[in-house]
Formats: structure tokens, C-alpha cells, sequence
């Protein structure tokens, strides 16, 4: 096997939420009579304070709350469908596989501890990741490596001897910006092509070949 450590986004790479974290900010929005339309209004791996942030420059005129405020509203959603939520097809499997060849394997997570954990828990997923770090961590969120760097720091080894597994443009750009090796799960045809800078695309972990990596 070629590497040493597998660093693994969160939400959309370990687990299928996507959907219901856009279904979060959907709801948030619609309280201040912001309809999108779209399924993921929310822009992946950069953290909700930021896509707030992003929401109150864009509709500047109807959000009057703070983005802390708006933060906390929409994981509470999220909390709430959580019973929703899987682990992403053939994960399981894989990390199971990995760590079995001796691979350590670390989470790497724009999103908060108190919600991580949880999605931990409930999905009994703790005892798969030898170390994990989250968003109060770090100064600067994906795009920036820091989040990466932090990982591979708590791992010991080196970025060339870290595979990450991502599935938001953030996350990649952060990646390669260190020189890792990155493999990207797409949902569509379109996010496809958000991740085109990844050395491997698939839509699942049942789509991998270890000697690719």
C-alpha cells in the first residue's frame, strides 16, 4: 500500500448529509421568506458560519439575525433529521480495509466539535478515526490547508504519505495546496466538475481501487 494515513472529510465523504444540511439552511432561509429552490443552497466544506456569512451578503436586506444566531438555528435543523443520516456507501468497508493494512486514519472537519460528535455517536462511527479535528481548531477554514496541516501534525507523517478523501472543492483546493494526494466524491455531473483538480473522482468508496492510491 502506498500510504500511510487517510485523512477523511465528514459531512458528504464519511457520512450522506449533504442533503440534510442543505435542508437545514433551506429551512432557516424560508423563515425570512428566502425560497432558493435548490437541493445544496450552501456551499460545501467551508463551515455554516461561513456560508452565513456568504447568505447575509446576499440577501442583505432580509437576514437580520447574527450569524451565530442563524449558525446555531441551522444545526439544530440539521440535529433533527440526523436520524436520516448513513455512513457514505462502502465506508464502512474501506476503513475497516485500511486500518486492517495498518493505515492510520485521521477526520478532518469544518464543522464543530458538539455536531461532530454527535454524528459520531449516533452513527458509531468514533472508534474508525485514530484522531480528529474540527473547526474550533483552526484559524482559517477550506480552502486554507490549515485544517490539513493540523491532522497530518497529529498523525506524524509526512502530506506525501497522506491520502485525503474529500468531497467539497474547499477541501480539495486545501489538499493539493499541501501537495496531498486526493480522491473526491461527486454527486452530480455538475459537482463533478468542481472537483476536477482531484486525482481520483468516484461517487463511492465501492468505486475504489487500493492500488490506485
Amino acid at each position: 500500500m502506498k500510504f500511510k494515513a487517510a485523512i477523511f472529510d465528514l459531512d458528504g465523504t464519511v457520512v450522506a448529509d449533504e442533503g440534510e444540511y442543505g435542508e437545514a439552511f433551506n429551512r432557516i432561509l424560508r423563515r425570512f421568506g428566502i425560497v432558493t429552490g435548490l437541493s445544496y443552497p450552501h456551499v460545501a466544506g467551508i463551515g455554516v458560519e461561513e456560508n452565513w456569512e456568504k447568505f447575509k451578503q446576499k440577501y442583505k436586506s432580509k437576514i437580520s439575525k447574527s450569524v451565530e444566531e442563524l449558525s446555531y438555528n441551522t444545526q439544530k435543523e440539521y440535529l433533527k433529521l440526523l436520524e436520516q443520516v448513513n455512513p457514505k456507501e462502502g465506508f464502512i468497508e474501506f476503513v475497516k480495509m485500511i486500518r486492517g493494512e495498518g493505515v492510520k486514519t485521521a477526520l478532518a472537519t469544518s464543522n464543530s466539535w458538539t455536531v461532530v460528535n454527535k454524528i459520531l455517536e449516533t452513527l458509531c462511527l468514533e472508534d474508525y478515526f485514530d484522531c480528529v479535528t474540527t473547526a474550533e481548531e483552526v484559524e482559517y477554514k477550506k480552502p486554507d490547508p490549515q485544517i490539513f496541516e493540523i491532522a497530518i501534525k497529529k498523525l506524524g507523517f509526512l502530506p506525501e504519505e497522506c491520502v485525503v478523501f474529500e468531497d467539497s472543492q474547499a477541501g480539495v483546493i486545501a489538499a493539493k495546496t499541501l501537495g496531498i494526494r486526493v480522491v473526491a466524491f461527486y454527486r452530480s455531473e455538475e459537482h463533478k466538475k468542481a472537483l476536477k483538480k482531484a486525482d481520483i473522482i468516484v461517487k463511492n468508496y465501492t468505486e475504489l481501487e487500493l492500488e490506485d492510491l
